[in-house]
């Protein structure tokens, strides 16, 4: 009975298993896993490979960047170099393994209406894991970035403190050359007359116009004179000691001084017209004549803008408000006394001064003594920077550089530091920190002058 039973039962498994078609599903699955799995395969491989290509992409923009400074600073460099350059920055920079080895290449080309320009490229492959299973063992991975610079044309007023105290400490031969290699540093990436020009206005006291324009009509005449007791150098005091003060008609004797501007346009950019003429004075430490602006490509042209700052020598008080006041008057297109050439509207301009002084505030045409810090005379400087730095539609027109060379153990001048941009006010406490500062600055125009 039970040998019967398990026949039987057996008789029916068997039946039911020939008719049974559920193993299709697992048949099925399993053929099409093999696909599936190439696809996830094949994302992990992609996913590698687009990681590898975004970090070589940061590296090239990096190292494209920091060649074209290396360029700015020194133009004929070679094409075996710029490529040797590229590749040490971009292998410092590169940090995805996946990848392996990437050929790194560069080209440099110059004197275009456009700028200067340097391309940097990679090019690598990734190994896959997955691919390689169906016939692809590597996937390729390049870039490219380019960096152009130059096509943004520069102004600079350098405004250099030539007062007396500057011939201590070896402070007037550091700023001398420091100003010169500043010249050279900028004018490396001059391809054309336009595309650098650069002023210099020697400050004390008062600055020089130079004697040759005693005929100009932007001048005027009510403070070149004397007065009736000469122990008064100034209209001002004389009048105000109740004594005489006699103009002088002998423009001839005059040796190119002007003083402040009647307030308030000692603080403005007025045109020099009416009593906002420039007012002629005979100071006995007139400093050298100012140099308007004056392009920086060829070696001519180097050559005056550096004799200029060479023939500076220190004497007199210290007015850094007048210093200022006219390296602004400097960056006026077409504008007396000095004017500056028109600028073509297919470029960009960067319009920027650089003013360095060694002491306190001591004295302008209303204020101070000569010898002690007069916080009058910096109220009339914090009110010209304020209006140097106010936008024009919407946009500040000028960047301000300020140098403090502090030897003396002065306090650190809030009013330099206010006059400077953010970032671009530079304090040293000795000679030598004049040409860290004039680097750093020389960097930052630089910098300026690129646009990725």
């Amino acid at each position: 009975m039970f040998i019967q039973s398990a026949s039987s039962q057996a008789k029916r498994l068997a039946s039911r298993f020939a008719r049974h078609d559920g193993g299709n599903i697992a048949m099925t699955f399993a053929i099409a896993l093999v696909p599936l799995l190439g696809f996830v395969g094949a994302a992990v491989d992609y996913s590698r490979a687009n990681a590898a290509r975004s970090a070589m992409q940061a590296a090239l923009d990096s190292a494209a960047l920091m060649v074209s400074k290396d360029l700015s600073a020194n133009p004929t460099m070679s094409a075996a170099d710029v490529t040797a350059k590229a590749t040490a920055y971009f292998k410092s920079l590169y940090t995805n393994t996946n990848a392996g080895q990437i050929m790194v290449t560069a080209s440099y080309t110059t004197n275009t209406k456009d700028g200067s320009t340097v391309t940097v490229n990679g090019a690598g492959a990734v190994t896959t894991d997955f691919m390689k299973m169906v016939g692809l063992p590597q996937l390729g991975i390049s870039s490219g970035s380019t960096t152009t610079w130059g096509s943004t044309r520069m102004r600079v007023a350098m405004a250099l403190d030539v007062t007396g105290s500057m011939k201590d400490d070896g402070k007037m031969k550091a700023m001398q050359d420091a100003a010169k290699s500043l010249i050279d540093t900028l004018s490396a990436n001059s391809r054309m007359t336009e595309d650098l020009y650069i002023s210099i206005i020697p400050f004390a006291q008062m600055v020089n116009v130079d004697s040759s324009n005693k005929n100009a009509t932007w001048l005027k005449w009510d403070e070149y004179g004397s007065c009736s007791n000469s122990y008064y150098d100034t209209k001002a005091e004389c009048q105000a000691a109740g004594k005489t003060w006699t103009a002088s008609t002998n423009k001839n004797a005059w040796n190119g001084c002007v003083t402040d501007r009647d307030q308030p346009y000692d603080t403005t950019n007025d045109a020099p017209t009416g009593t906002a003429r420039y007012p002629a004075f005979q100071y006995n430490a007139c400093p050298a004549a100012i140099l308007g602006m004056t392009t920086a490509y060829g070696s001519t042209n180097v050559k005056t803008l550096k004799d200029k700052i060479d023939s500076l020598s220190p004497n007199g008080g210290t007015n850094q408000a007048i210093g200022m006041a006219w390296a602004w008057r400097t960056l006026q297109i077409g504008s007396d006394p000095f004017p500056a050439p028109a600028k073509d509207s297919n470029y960009k301009y960067t319009d920027a001064i650089i003013l360095l002084s060694d002491g306190m505030n001591t004295i302008d045409r209303w204020y101070g003594n000569g010898s002690s810090w007069s916080p009058d005379v910096d109220d009339r400087q914090k009110l010209l920077c304020t209006n140097i730095k106010a936008p024009v539609n919407g946009k500040q027109q000028t960047v301000i550089y300020t140098i403090q060379v502090n030897t003396d153990g002065d306090p650190e001048s809030a009013v330099l530091k206010s006059c400077a941009d953010s970032g671009n006010f530079y304090p040293t406490s000795t000679a030598s920190g004049i040409a860290t500062a004039f680097t750093a600055i020389g960097n930052s125009l630089n910098k300026l002058r690129v646009s990725k």
